[in-house]
């Protein structure tokens, strides 16, 4: 099956490595007017106390990854998965699915000019059949770390650890029809939105 295929309403499929700012850019789009469906939202629905998939987890990995309110314990997750590449395949064999699944329904209710796709992990994603481009949020790996420093990682090595159980930045631009630079400020980042924004438009009109 090709992209063409199955589109409908023309899909940017928005990825990047962790820390790159995707969220900042999605929401530049979500200024425009435009339907911004975001996996990392629809993966925190999936998991929600008394779903299915919060269920599979306990029963894979345990009473330690839910916290005491019910919910998962993503800080215990994180730390598991990245040390795990069993561990981490086991999760996304739980998740992805369901994901991908939310992920096309929410798009087909959606309408618009066209939708972005966040996805965080589109390199080897059955999602990357989807969309019909695909746009990169790139910033170099030392600014990655910076951010992750911040938000999420205790250590460069645990943040270093996190940045390479991902797709490679190789990787991920040899998939890019379009990228956005990320290693600026936000004022850059909102003029390189407009510019797609209104090449996606025309794109969309096709």
């Amino acid at each position: 099956m090709t992209r063409s295929d199955i589109k409908q309403v023309f899909k940017v499929g928005l990825t990047g490595g962790i820390a790159s700012g995707k969220t900042t850019v999605a929401d530049r789009f979500a200024e425009t007017g435009v339907p911004v469906i975001d996996t990392d939202v629809i993966a925190r629905q999936v998991v929600e106390p008394g779903s299915p998939a919060l269920e599979e987890i306990r029963e894979r990995f345990g009473d330690s990854v839910i916290d005491e309110s019910g919910e998962l314990n993503r800080s215990a997750m994180r730390k598991s998965i990245f040390s795990d590449d069993e561990l981490r395949l086991a999760l996304e064999n739980i998740l992805h699915p369901r994901i991908g699944a939310e992920t096309r329904r929410q798009s087909a209710v959606a309408g618009g000019d066209y939708q972005v796709i966040v996805v965080p992990l589109l390199v080897g994603s059955p999602l990357l059949q989807f969309v019909d481009r695909v746009l990169v949020v790139d910033c170099d790996e030392n600014t990655q770390v910076e951010r992750l420093l911040a938000r999420d990682a205790e250590s460069v090595q645990q943040a270093r650890k996190i940045i390479s159980a991902q797709a490679s930045r190789d990787e991920r631009l040899a998939i890019a029809d379009d990228i956005i630079s990320n290693n600026h400020g936000l004022a850059e980042i909102r003029q390189q939105v407009l510019l797609l924004d209104k090449k996606y438009r025309v794109l969309g009109e096709t």
